[in-house]
């Protein structure tokens, strides 16, 4: 009999909708019920393509003995991490103070009143390596709770006030006797130091940042390329090249297919986590796109389109968004279910596929060897030598036949719901990268994506549901990364399209931010101020596998002045950004998004308002150009003279009656210009 999972939205709860544990959403409900019976909570975390949490499931929540003694003893309540990250912040932090590390699953024993009181991550069905075993772990929690309650409720209390104690304020510096001084953003210098330690962790032999496992640096790679753009570094441009390179080579990305997995377990790229994020696909596509349009990179060219394309193959929905994840898991055709099954290969199955004489071509290529790169002798796809040992139409023969044949293997799983933040993201991506190399479908599938945010995200009020499923939307409210994230793509579209309706929406959302999500001395919550109170507000301004949600407000607060002329949002978006500066020269790559918002703040950011009609090709070429720059967070307008769609084209007249360009920054205007080669000279960087 389905237990009450059965009634969730959430792809992840589903899943568990028929183990014998008696399950509970995360509700009111579950902790009431705890309080009646004088049980502790079992709080299980995970998300539908994280592979240690289907273990753990496994082994342990369908096993009717495990679920007695759950079902005997505990309130058990599951939460998907992605639809609740509040709820997952809230207790991440506290599974990492108390241990010294975390991970998913995440397993945490609550008082009734939500404390937390012990910790831990995945558990085994037996003993293991000194861990103990998961009904060992139960009995002693239970114990605990029977003869030590005391002990355990100042346990609880403590970990509560400690917590409670870590809100980030900013310290505003020194004003004069009498004035409160406003937080201050980085400066020039600031940026400069963050550059010396990325330098520092550089791997300057396989690329990106550290030792294994490695995991796409997006969000550093954009700020270095903004920084490229501003001063010229050719350091900076080279940590880019070299990571981007090695990445698309290595089997973190699909050789076949297209997109990234979600990191590499090694330190060369070439073993993947198989499972593939929107946020990192969308992230990279990106990444990528703007690479390209740095250097003219053949190969960033390449894997920004492939992406994009993965990204409307594999993870549209028939909606019209983007579904959150494909899992690492799947049947390996023997009944097995097991990681990477349908993305690795043996030099066999290349045989079977195209043949003796491609096969060797294929396996030579693609580096699949008769000892493996994975398990069992099965390699991972990747373009090992600097040489393509093929010729395109051969290579695109094999691709496309083993492509066809993997097709016909049992696919991964996919979590179809929509996160709002994710497909902001993919949004900006797909926008940018259609404009770029001339793709209307890529521009088409991001508006479609910010239709549907519109229709079924967001409410008469401005406000965000987090995530949506087949079309309607789920119950839990929005945080501060969706908010920031999608009014993030609704400017890109804006600077795309030349529809100021995307501004519009954005500026809506972003007075949401303003009103609910900051406080008096401008730093800014990852909830609202009227959401569900947990035992903490979460705030944490460091990005993660995703921007925060503090850093991408700050750059979308900046665009938005931009292209509107707000005092209000730029300031916010300032005070906000001293975060940066304290964390940034420290800890560079844990707050690299700020670091590219601040790029944007110390290059203007400029400006382009581009007028005249939006088919003639003068404007066309304008307007192109001005998409081009790499000029740091750029805010592009295209429209007819005398439009007020943005309120940057405000009061831009033809020159000449010809299609012109103006560009402000700094609060300065330079004259307008209908030479699309002067108006690339006015973007180019330099400090």
């Amino acid at each position: 009999m389905p237990n009450r999972l059965a009634h969730e939205t959430s792809p992840y709860l589903l899943q568990h909708a028929e183990n014998p544990v008696d399950w509970w959403p995360w509700s009111p409900e579950a902790f009431d019920e705890a309080r009646r019976r004088d049980v502790p909570v079992l709080l299980s975390v995970g998300y539908s393509s994280c592979h240690w949490c289907h273990v753990m499931a496994h082994e342990s929540f369908e096993d009717r003995a495990t679920a007695d003694l759950l079902n005997e003893h505990f309130v058990s309540v599951k939460v998907d991490r992605e639809e609740r990250p509040d709820v997952d912040a809230v207790y991440m932090e506290a599974v990492q103070a108390a241990t010294g590390h975390g991970g998913w699953p995440m397993t945490v024993f609550l008082t009734p009143d939500a404390e937390p009181f012990y910790f831990g991550t995945y558990f085994p069905p037996s003993p293991r390596h000194g861990t103990a075993s998961f009904p060992q772990v139960l009995e002693g929690v239970r114990a605990a709770w029977a003869d030590r309650r005391e002990e355990v409720g100042e346990v609880a209390g403590r970990i509560v006030r400690d917590l409670s104690e870590r809100t980030f304020v900013l310290a505003p510096p020194a004003g004069k006797e009498g004035e409160e001084a406003a937080p201050r953003p980085p400066a020039a210098e600031d940026l400069h130091q963050a550059l010396m330690g990325l330098a520092r962790e550089f791997d300057a032999v396989r690329g990106g940042f550290g030792g294994a496992p490695k995991f796409p640096p997006s969000m550093t790679l954009e700020f270095l390329l903004r920084h490229h753009a501003r001063t010229g570094s050719e350091a900076a441009l080279q940590m880019v090249g070299a990571t981007c390179e090695a990445m698309a080579r290595g089997g973190i990305y699909d050789q076949l297919g297209g997109g990234f997995a979600r990191y590499a377990v090694d330190a060369t790229w070439t073993v993947p986590h198989f499972e593939k994020m929107l946020y990192d696909n969308a992230l990279l596509c990106r990444v990528y796109a703007h690479l390209w349009r740095a250097t003219g990179s053949d190969l960033a060219r390449r894997v920004a389109l492939e992406t994009a394309d993965f990204l409307i193959r594999e993870m549209r929905t028939e909606q019209g968004g983007f579904a959150s994840a494909l899992d690492a898991d799947s049947d390996d055709g023997t009944g097995r279910h097991t990681e990477g099954a349908y993305y690795v290969w043996t030099p066999r199955q290349l045989r079977e596929v195209l043949g003796t004489e491609d096969g060797a071509l294929a396996a030579a290529h693609f580096g699949v060897t008769e000892e493996g790169t994975f398990e069992e002798g099965a390699s991972v796809l990747q373009l090992p030598d600097g040489e393509l040992l093929l010729d395109a139409s051969k290579l695109a023969s094999i691709r496309r036949k083993l492509l066809a044949a993997r097709e016909e293997r049992p696919r991964p799983g996919r979590d179809d719901k929509v996160v709002a933040a994710w497909n902001g993201l993919a949004i900006a991506a797909l926008a940018e990268t259609g404009a770029y190399f001339d793709r209307p479908d890529l521009i088409q599938a991001a508006t479609d994506a910010a239709d549907l945010l519109v229709r079924t995200h967001m409410d008469w009020h401005a406000r965000l549901f987090r995530t949506s499923l087949d079309g309607a939307a789920g119950s839990h409210a929005g945080v501060l990364e969706d908010y920031a994230d999608v009014a993030e793509g609704f400017l890109a579209l804006t600077a795309v399209t030349g529809e100021g309706v995307w501004t519009d929406f954005a500026g809506l959302l972003l007075d949401s931010v303003l009103a609910h999500f900051r406080s008096p001395d401008g730093s800014l919550f990852d909830t609202a101020d009227d959401a569900e109170t947990l035992i903490r507000r979460p705030q944490d301004p460091t990005d993660t596998a995703t921007p925060s949600g503090w850093t991408a407000a700050c750059g979308a607060l900046l665009a938005y002045a931009a292209y509107t002329g707000s005092a209000a949002h730029r300031e916010a978006a300032e005070h906000a950004l001293a975060v940066v500066r304290a964390l940034g020269p420290r800890a560079p790559r844990f707050i690299s998004w700020g670091l590219a918002a601040a790029e944007a703040l110390l290059d203007g950011p400029r400006e382009v308002a581009v007028v005249g009609p939006q088919d003639h090709p003068a404007t066309r070429e304008l307007h192109r150009t001005a998409l081009l720059s790499t000029a740091p967070g750029l805010a592009v307008a295209v429209g007819e003279p005398g439009s007020d769609e943005v309120p940057l084209l405000a009061d831009r007249p033809l020159v000449d009656a010809r299609p012109a360009a103006y560009v402000c920054r700094h609060f300065t205007c330079q004259a307008p210009t209908t030479d699309p080669g002067t108006l690339a000279d006015s973007l180019r960087g330099g400090e």
